[in-house]
C-alpha cells in the first residue's frame, strides 16, 4: 500500500504557485486546515482563487490570507464574521462570487464526481441566476450550475492513516469530504496519524484514493467563531 505521508506542511505544499485555485475545507472556524494556511502565508503565494464556505475571521483562517492581499478571488457562500472580507468586497479590491450554500456544496461535489453541470432551483429569478442557462422541469424553473474543481484541495481531518484514508469529526464533515475529491492534488492535515489498517473501514469518510499527501498537524487553536454560554 502506498505511503502518502509527508513530514509537514512545507513538504505537503510543494508545487503551490501564484494564480492557482485552492479549496480550503471547514465550516466557519471548525475543521479548517490551520497548518496549511500558515504555510501559505509563509510562502507568500498571491493572485490565488480560494473556494471555501466562508473566509474565517479577520485574524484567523483565510482571513489571514486576505489581510496579506494574497487572494484575488473568493468563491464562498457568505462573508461571515470577516470585516476585512466585507471591506475588500465593497471597495472592489476583491473579486467575489457568492453562491447559495447548497449550490456551492453541490458544485464542489459535482467536481469530485466528474459531473460538469446540473440544474437547481436555488437562485432562479434573482441576481444569482443572471447570465445562466435556465430550463423548466415539471413546471418548475431551474438554473444550470457548473462544477467546481481546484489545483489543490486543502482539508483537515480528525484521524487519518498513512494511505490517506480520513475520518472527520462533527461539523468538520460539512465541506472537507467533498473538497477532498475535487482537487487535482489533495493535501490532508490530521490531528492523529496512524498506520494503514488501524482505522475501522466502516468509519472512513474519505477513501485514501482521493488523497495525495497527508501529514500530522500541530498546535491547533480550534477557535470558536461565536462563543455562547448559558447564564445560570
Amino acid at each position: 500500500m502506498i505511503n502518502k505521508t509527508v513530514k509537514n506542511a512545507q513538504e505537503a505544499l510543494q508545487g503551490v504557485q501564484d494564480g492557482m485555485t485552492f479549496m480550503l475545507g471547514g465550516f466557519g472556524l471548525c475543521g479548517i486546515p490551520e497548518n496549511t494556511i500558515q504555510e501559505l502565508l509563509r510562502l507568500g503565494v498571491k493572485d490565488v482563487t480560494c473556494i471555501s464556505n466562508n473566509a474565517g475571521v479577520d485574524d484567523f483562517g483565510i482571513g489571514l490570507l486576505l489581510q496579506k492581499r494574497q487572494v484575488k478571488k473568493m468563491i464562498a457562500s457568505y462573508v461571515g464574521e470577516n470585516a476585512e472580507f466585507e471591506r475588500q468586497l465593497l471597495s472592489g479590491e476583491l473579486e467575489v462570487e457568492l453562491i447559495p450554500q447548497g449550490t456551492l456544496a453541490e458544485r464542489i461535489r459535482a467536481g469530485g464526481a466528474g459531473i460538469p453541470a446540473f440544474f437547481t432551483p436555488a437562485g432562479y429569478g434573482t441576481e444569482v441566476g443572471e447570465g445562466k442557462e435556465s430550463r423548466e422541469f415539471n413546471g418548475k424553473m431551474y438554473l444550470m450550475e457548473t462544477w467546481l474543481k481546484a489545483d489543490f484541495a486543502f482539508v483537515k481531518a480528525w484521524k487519518g492513516d498513512t494511505a490517506g484514508n480520513l475520518i472527520y469529526k462533527g461539523t468538520a464533515r460539512n465541506f472537507n469530504p467533498m473538497m477532498a475529491a475535487a482537487g487535482k492534488i489533495t493535501v490532508a492535515e490530521v490531528e492523529e496519524l496512524v498506520p494503514a489498517g488501524e482505522l475501522d473501514p466502516n468509519m472512513i469518510h474519505t477513501p485514501g484514493i482521493y488523497v495525495q499527501r497527508i501529514f500530522q498537524g500541530e498546535k491547533y487553536e480550534k477557535r470558536i467563531e461565536q462563543r455562547t454560554v448559558r447564564t445560570v
